[in-house]
């Protein structure tokens, strides 16, 4: 079994409640909040353990709320390497409004993590024995971290022998992707802005994505499509992946959710095209849940079947083709 790291840079706390009602200058009585660990690699971490894969976290951490976050990823039984920082971890809220089942995310900045601290978190890697297979790099930068820094991180993963999967965007992403990775999870926007383009529909998101692989910048592209699912792309195969549909409370988690998937199934040897299926299944199952709860593993596994009963034959890679679409009945 592969040995998995999962680096967070700017994890939080991450609590979500609900009101009958969001009226202002009015003090609203919230339902019992629920706390959870949260940042992208953490949840990563977190949704590779409900698939029985356990990661170790690598996280910066720093004040009382960063002692709660530890004592959190105890409490699910997460192997957890906290970086300790001067800033205190921040803390996110997520609130629905009942009256019209409508969510609002409250981000808070993170901390700052200072250039001794930054230094701290790839001694932390160095330190990893042993070192891991696979890197998985999720969540965005905090202050003070440049984007530079994410090409220092993938060039530590080029060295120590480990695919680095990346999930964060703007310029930390492309620092990432010019040093090289193993597998890309952007959004349209991200690799629009990855391929120095306003926009991209199907057909050009494809080649956006064969372009980088081209260029050797990385081996896979899975494009994060939303409610819509997922674009594959390899030297091989271009496919789309379309989302079951389902009753949908929250969206929060689902795309560490997609990533876990990913994850995990390439750790078991299954080929691309089923991986991405999981992470499909286990990002759609995410959006099963309210709040920041993350998927159930039954959810996903029931969604993942299905998925691999409706694949189709592969669709080869090339130029203009177009992503083929797998539509749910």
């Amino acid at each position: 079994m592969p040995y998995v790291v999962t680096l967070t840079l700017n994890p939080a706390i991450d609590k979500s409640t609900s009101v009958p009602q969001l009226v202002p200058d009015q003090k609203l009585q919230c339902a019992p909040p629920t706390v959870e660990p949260g940042g992208g690699g953490i949840n990563v971490a977190r949704g590779l353990q409900r698939l029985g894969l356990q990661a170790r976290a690598v996280f910066v951490a720093g004040g009382p709320p960063g002692e709660v976050l530890q004592q959190l990823m105890a409490r699910e039984g997460l192997a957890a390497h906290p970086v300790p920082t001067a800033a205190w971890t921040r803390e996110n809220l997520t609130v629905v409004d009942a009256s019209t089942n409508q969510q609002y995310r409250f981000g808070m900045p993170g901390t700052t993590v200072t250039a001794a601290e930054q230094a701290q978190v790839l001694a932390a890697l160095d330190a990893l024995a042993p070192l891991p297979d696979v890197l998985v790099v999720s969540g965005s930068l905090p202050q003070g971290v440049a984007p530079a820094f994410m090409g220092d991180v993938a060039r530590w993963a080029r060295q120590a022998g480990a695919r680095l999967i990346v999930d964060t965007s703007g310029e930390a992403l492309r620092s990432a992707v010019a040093e090289g990775v193993y597998l890309l999870k952007p959004n349209l926007g991200e690799l629009a802005r990855l391929a120095g383009v306003p926009a991209l529909d199907s057909a050009s998101a494809a080649a956006a994505a064969q372009a980088l692989i081209a260029q050797g910048r990385c081996e896979i592209v899975v494009v994060s499509l939303g409610p819509v699912g997922a674009c594959l792309v390899t030297r091989e195969v271009v496919e789309h992946i379309a989302a079951p549909a389902v009753k949908k409370q929250s969206t929060v988690g689902a795309g560490d959710s997609m990533v876990a998937g990913l994850v995990f199934a390439l750790s078991q040897g299954r080929p691309v095209r089923e991986a991405v299926r999981l992470g499909v299944a286990c990002g759609t199952a995410a959006t099963m849940n309210p709040g920041t709860e993350l998927f159930h593993a039954a959810d996903a596994e029931k969604l993942f079947q299905w998925l691999l009963q409706t694949m189709p034959a592969a669709v080869p890679a090339g130029p203009g083709v177009e992503i083929q679409a797998v539509v749910p009945k």
